[in-house]
Formats: structure tokens, C-alpha cells, sequence
């Protein structure tokens, strides 16, 4: 049986008929389709479980907060973090990178150097252009040499003891290029700068683990591995999100308040103002749904994945 067969009965929107045609779905670079199980899971929690989380002592939200809680602890071992402490939900990779951009940014100096690649995603570009162009930094790039890798010869000048930080991507959108992270974030750190990865198009393809790659931060998003929209995660080393200021305000981050001043919650709600995608995380981690899958075991090279890992990539 090939793996269309034995997948394309677990997406639901692939069975659709487009222009005479069963849906053929070659997009999942910009965002995945979702298998069953996802939607499932999703519409499981808002018939039986849904209330806000984290302020609620009645049924729905312990429920509700335990779901929650659960799927941090299931990332956490996803991607090989030390501590759940390490594991902020986001909407995304963008707001995942612009939650670091903003807070780091604060720190900034005129005359420090955001150092980036010719090869980003606009999401892990912009944000620090904002947060440059706000103090007074300066923006620069690693170019591409050969077939689109990265000239590390050039990296060498360019990190400098000006560096603050060194943004790159794991894996090129465009280019498909895969960078050694171990590597840059090795050569970052050696200059006392801090590393940041946009993970977005790693994440569905290879296996992480933090502790391995050794980044301070690590960004992505659950859409474009088979999950939901809406949410993404912040990996951030303990001892950096606990040394940093929170650059958004609201609730739920803060553990005290009053009409001047506020003391902020404890790591990772500090980073998490507002209310959370909490229907999104419902659908989290939940290696035994898909394992039981003949096509998931042939596609998987792991054991540890998300529902939305790599499944038809």
C-alpha cells in the first residue's frame, strides 16, 4: 500500500475533490493540513473541558489548566529542554521572536550589532530592525556563498564584542539550507552574544535537542508541523528568561499589582500575558495517537513526536 493510501484517510481535507480531482496538498512549507486526531482533540476540549486557565477553582478551570500545563511538559520533552520553566506558548514563531527582540531590546545600546543572515525569514528580520532602529543599534548580515550556505569565513569578522545578539534560522525557508546550529551558537557565545533560531521549517523535518544545540533561544510554531494555528512556542534558556525584563504586560504575568508598580509572575508566565491558546495546546503532543499509524511508523525516525511531527513530509 503506498503512503498516500495509507495516510490520505487521516486528513479530513483531503477528501475534497478540486477541479476533478482528490485533493493534492504540496503547501505544507506555509502551513500544514491537519489529521484527525488535531481536530479532534480541539473539538474535545471546547464540548467537555473549555474555561479560562490559572485563575478558575472551579471544575472546568482545573480541567482546563491541567490540559494546559500538560502540554507544556510534553515540549519540554519534545525538544529536549532541561526545565518546563524553559517552555513559553506564543502565537506563533513571529511572536516568538518578537517577545525576545522586544525584552532584549530594551537592553540595547547605540553602537551594539544585531547580527542576522541573508537568508531570513521576514519574522526573524523585522522584529529586530524594530528593536535596532529604537536604540540606536545597527543590523548586520552573514552572506551566502556556494549554494546558498552561509559564509562562515565572513561570520568570524562579523561577530565581534559589539555582537548582542546573532538571529539565524535553522533551516532556510527558501533555500532549504540546514545550518549547523551547534556550531553558530558556539561562535556566538564565544563573543558573549546571545543566539536566537527560527526553527519554523525545522521543527516538521529533524529531531531537537536543546541541550544539544545549545541556543539561548529556539522559535516555532505548531501549524506547519500538523498543528493547530495560533500557537507557537519560545524556548529560552531559565537563567536568560529569568535575567530578563517582560516586555508585554497584562494579566496573568504578573504575581502582584498596584496603581504604580507590579512584580511580575514566575517563569514561563511571565511571558505569557493574557489568555493563552489553550484549545490550540489541547491538541499537543500526543505521540500514541499517531504511533498506532503504519504509515506514521514508516515516515517517523523517532519515537518522539508530535501528532503534527513528520507524518506525510
Amino acid at each position: 500500500m503506498t503512503l498516500d493510501a495509507q495516510t490520505r484517510r487521516d486528513f479530513p481535507i483531503l477528501e475534497r475533490i478540486v477541479n476533478g480531482r482528490p485533493l493534492v496538498y504540496l503547501d505544507s512549507a506555509a502551513s500544514s493540513q491537519k489529521p484527525r486526531t488535531v481536530i479532534e482533540a480541539m473539538a474535545r476540549y471546547y464540548e467537555t473541558s473549555h474555561a479560562n486557565v490559572h485563575r478558575s477553582i472551579h471544575t472546568l478551570g482545573e480541567e482546563a489548566t491541567e490540559l494546559y500545563e500538560i502540554a507544556r511538559d510534553r515540549v519540554q520533552r519534545f525538544i529536549g529542554a532541561a526545565a518546563r520553566e524553559e517552555i513559553v506558548f506564543t502565537r506563533g514563531t513571529t511572536d516568538a521572536i518578537s517577545i525576545v527582540a522586544e525584552a532584549v531590546g530594551r537592553t540595547l545600546k547605540p553602537g551594539d550589532e544585531i547580527l542576522v543572515t541573508d537568508m531570513e525569514h521576514h519574522s526573524n528580520l523585522v522584529p529586530w530592525q524594530v528593536a535596532a532602529r529604537d536604540r540606536g543599534a545597527r543590523i548586520r548580515s552573514v552572506p551566502l556563498v556556494g549554494e546558498g550556505t552561509l559564509d562562515l569565513a565572513a561570520l568570524d569578522r562579523l561577530l565581534t564584542d559589539r555582537t548582542r545578539v546573532f538571529a539565524f534560522a535553522h533551516v532556510s525557508n527558501v533555500l532549504g539550507t540546514i545550518n549547523p546550529v551547534a556550531e553558530l551558537a558556539a561562535r556566538a557565545r564565544r563573543v558573549r552574544a546571545l543566539s536566537l533560531v527560527d526553527g519554523a521549517q525545522a521543527i516538521p523535518h529533524l529531531p531537537l535537542d536543546m541541550s544539544v544545540l545549545g541556543c539561548d533561544f529556539y522559535a516555532f510554531s505548531a501549524h506547519k508541523m500538523l498543528g493547530p494555528t495560533g500557537l507557537g512556542v519560545l524556548y529560552g534558556r531559565r537563567a536568560l528568561l529569568e535575567a530578563l525584563e517582560p516586555a508585554r504586560g497584562g494579566s496573568e504575568m504578573i504575581k502582584e499589582v498596584w496603581v504604580d508598580r507590579a512584580t511580575w509572575n514566575d517563569l514561563p508566565w511571565r511571558f505569557e500575558p493574557g489568555t493563552p491558546p489553550i484549545a490550540e495546546t489541547s491538541a499537543s503532543p500526543r505521540p500514541s495517537s499517531i504511533s498506532r499509524s503504519s504509515a506514521w511508523s514508516g515516515c517517523a525516525s523517532t519515537s518522539r513526536r508530535w501528532p503534527c511531527r513528520r507524518w506525510i513530509s
